[in-house]
């Protein structure tokens, strides 16, 4: 079993690492400017604003989890597939959004449903952060190489990838009558929603336009391959000591600091990314600002879950932070790039990550 979700965790975050970080690059290949490319990039979150609560009430009633992710997996393949042909790249990407929207949330409900100790997550996730960095610094040899426009044809060969996986999911149960039940939104769920969403509007400026920013100040596509993986390798680390930290630390505890240090990170990012070793200082923070934060939310949105309704949690969960949190954050990060440069964009992640800090420590009156 924990290699089967693994295998998937592998594949859909290669793919998601060709995305993030080369994505914005292909589209400004297309002659997309600054806000326009958060805007595409932005249709992404905005569909997870909707999408994945409705794919995971429907995961939860029909129990057809593994049908709904292999799915999403298709429908990516074939968008891609379609890009280089069309100049409604908008449409492409919002209605792929839509229908793809689903897939990571529901497969994070499968996992932690089927580990028998909240600290086992962390070793099967991490499959995930390889894939990441397999592919970022291959893509990064591969760009200097060969030209943007083979962007496409990488994600569609991973999407694939990510669907064979997923053909091999574990079943999850099915809950037909319960799941027709609204989830009770308690205090302590709403948050860890308010501080998914602010750590989301943090991470904006980060996967919108750090590539663009090294790119801008001289930095090699190897090099930013390489810098985007040192912060997908502490974050490897981080997901190895999950059963320690998980057992020392307090779940709130955990998130607050996470979102301390990722308004560091940011700063230095926005106003200092001139020198190396700040830059890779940075990067070293994705650990806690990603790696960290994610895991502790994910666990806490499990733990405030009803069993019944365990895909539905960590759908509504995906999105408020990774859908409406993350668009606001693009969209944001966008009007502040054009405003005032990395410099502005960046700002608005550090105000974001403190305003999460606050939520963070008000879950700690839970108990979390």
């Amino acid at each position: 079993m924990a290699f089967r979700l693994s295998a998937f965790y592998f594949a859909f975050f290669a793919y998601g690492g060709a995305y993030v970080v080369y994505f914005p690059l292909y589209l400004a290949s297309r002659d997309l400017g600054a806000v326009h490319i958060a805007g595409v990039l932005a249709l992404a979150p905005l569909a997870r604003m909707f999408a994945p609560p409705a794919w995971g009430w429907l995961a939860d009633l029909t129990g057809a989890h593994r049908a709904i992710v292999a799915a999403s997996c298709a429908v990516t393949a074939s968008a891609f597939a379609l890009l280089p042909f069309t100049d409604r790249i908008a449409l492409v990407i919002g209605v792929m959004s839509v229908l793809s929207a689903g897939a990571l949330p529901i497969v994070e409900a499968i996992t932690l449903g089927s580990v028998a100790q909240l600290g086992r997550y962390g070793p099967i996730r991490l499959w995930g952060s390889i894939g990441f960095i397999v592919v970022v610094l291959g893509g990064g040899a591969w760009l200097d190489r060969y030209p943007i426009s083979t962007l496409p044809a990488v994600l569609v060969t991973f999407a694939l990838a990510s669907l064979a996986a997923a053909l091999a999911l574990p079943r999850a149960p099915r809950h037909t009558e319960r799941a027709r039940a609204a989830m009770r939104i308690t205090p302590p769920f709403r948050s860890v929603l308010a501080a998914g969403f602010c750590n989301a509007v943090a991470h904006g400026a980060l996967y919108a336009f750090l590539s663009l920013h090294l790119e801008g100040l001289g930095y090699s596509a190897t090099s930013i391959g390489m810098l985007w993986t040192l912060g997908v390798l502490a974050e490897i680390v981080v997901f190895l000591c999950l059963p320690q930290l998980f057992r020392r630390f307090a779940l709130s505890s955990v998130l607050a600091a996470s979102l301390a240090l990722g308004a560091l990170r940011f700063a230095a990012l926005g106003w200092m990314a001139g020198e190396l070793w700040i830059v890779l200082l940075a990067q070293v923070l994705h650990a806690a600002t990603f790696g960290a934060f994610h895991a502790a939310a994910v666990a806490a949105v499990h733990r405030l879950s009803p069993d019944h309704a365990q895909a539905g949690g960590q759908t509504l969960f995906s999105g408020v932070s990774y859908g409406a949190g993350a668009a606001a954050g693009l969209l944001l990060s966008g009007w502040a790039w054009d405003a005032g440069g990395a410099a502005g964009a960046f700002s608005v992640s550090v105000i974001a990550c403190a305003l999460g800090a606050f939520f963070a420590l008000r879950l700690r009156r839970a108990g979390v």
